[in-house]
């Protein structure tokens, strides 16, 4: 998410599935056995019957015409016979405007692109490129990467979703811990947050402000593992149902990128943010922060959507009558993306 992006409500799991198939056009033509005459009668016999005859040439060579163009069309289609991938997708979601999905085989280590795709905001799935996902004959992997929906570079992103081995018989099970996807595992993690503004007055309005640490000290909180290139995490609250970001980080001993909301005083070195000026629409800060929700997720680079991605390994609610300066532990959230399918020949 872009930091200066408004804020929209909180999203939904959503289930996703693709499976296409290619049909044959055929087309005909028909004759009329009749033939006018140049004086306006009509004639019978042998003529007519030379005309027809005629004609049902005419209308057989349509026909294979015909056939041809729709034997082309499927081809053209198919991209020289390749095989339809067919796959379901559970917890994918939509990105911003300017990215899109983009699924991969991979056959003798060389990766093959078999279309773009995005999730719309109904759920559905939306190609980008033909009418369905193919796949390749001998594949041994299938790769589920971002991209950028303009001036796409042919070759994978460093942003990998998903990916899953291709069994004997073409079906295959994407996960987000495969080492050719983001191949990280959240089962760790952890951390705490405390409520504080420390870059506005002191004393004042504490209540409005999260910061990942721990007090006294501050010292570090968020146990997270190394993210690979093309992600990074976010921090996120959740007020009165619309997400607000606290910014993006890789290390949770280190600043976030974004202090927009932030009041005229320096911050502590560690992820977080004071809601004091800026507010996004719909809300007005500062703001008490109890009953609000508070996320860290995991988010690819390649995004521009307003809203929290699907992975999100920690997850807490602030406690209602929470003093501030107290630590709060996060829980563990959930990084539900995977999907399954076959290639089909």
């Amino acid at each position: 998410m872009s930091n200066d992006e408004a804020s929209k409500p909180g999203r939904s799991k959503r289930l996703a599935a693709i499976v296409f198939g290619v049909g044959l056009v055929a087309a005909a033509c028909g004759a009329d056995g009749d033939t006018a005459t140049s004086d306006g009668g009509s004639t019978t016999g042998p003529a007519v019957g030379d005309e027809a005859m005629e004609d049902e040439a005419m209308e057989a060579e349509t026909d294979d015409e015909a056939m041809d163009d729709s034997g082309a069309s499927e081809d053209e289609a198919m991209e020289d016979g390749r095989p339809i991938l067919e796959v379901t997708f559970e917890g994918l979601e939509a990105l911003g405007d300017d990215f899109d999905y983009e699924a991969w085989t991979i056959v003798d280590g060389t990766p093959v692109s078999g279309g773009t795709f995005d999730i719309a905001a109904d759920g559905s799935l939306e190609i980008g490129t033909g009418e369905h996902l193919l796949g390749h004959e001998g594949a041994s992997t299938v790769v589920i990467t971002i991209e950028p929906a303009v001036g796409d570079d042919p070759a994978p992103a460093d942003t990998h979703v998903l990916a899953g081995d291709v069994a004997v018989d073409g079906s295959f099970a994407l996960t987000i811990d495969h080492p050719d996807a983001l191949g990280t595992d959240f089962a760790d993690v952890a951390g705490q947050f405390i409520l504080g503004t420390p870059t506005n007055d002191p004393d004042g309005d504490e209540l409005s402000g999260i910061w990942f640490l721990t007090v006294p000290g501050p010292e570090v909180s968020l146990e997270l593992p190394t993210l690979p290139a093309g992600w990074s995490y976010e921090g996120w609250a959740v007020i009165d149902g619309n997400p607000v970001s606290t910014g993006r980080f890789l290390d949770g001993a280190m600043a976030d990128d974004f202090d927009g909301f932030s009041g005229p005083n320096g911050g502590p070195n560690y992820p977080g943010e004071d809601f004091i000026v800026d507010a996004p629409d719909g809300l007005a800060f500062p703001t008490d922060l109890t009953g609000s929700t508070v996320v860290i997720s995991v988010e690819p680079d390649a995004d521009n959507s307003p809203d929290p991605f699907a992975l999100e390994p920690l997850v807490a609610e602030v406690p209602d009558g929470i003093g501030d300066h107290q630590n709060i532990d996060l829980g563990l959230g959930s990084v539900a993306i995977s999907g399954s399918g076959s290639i089909a020949g």
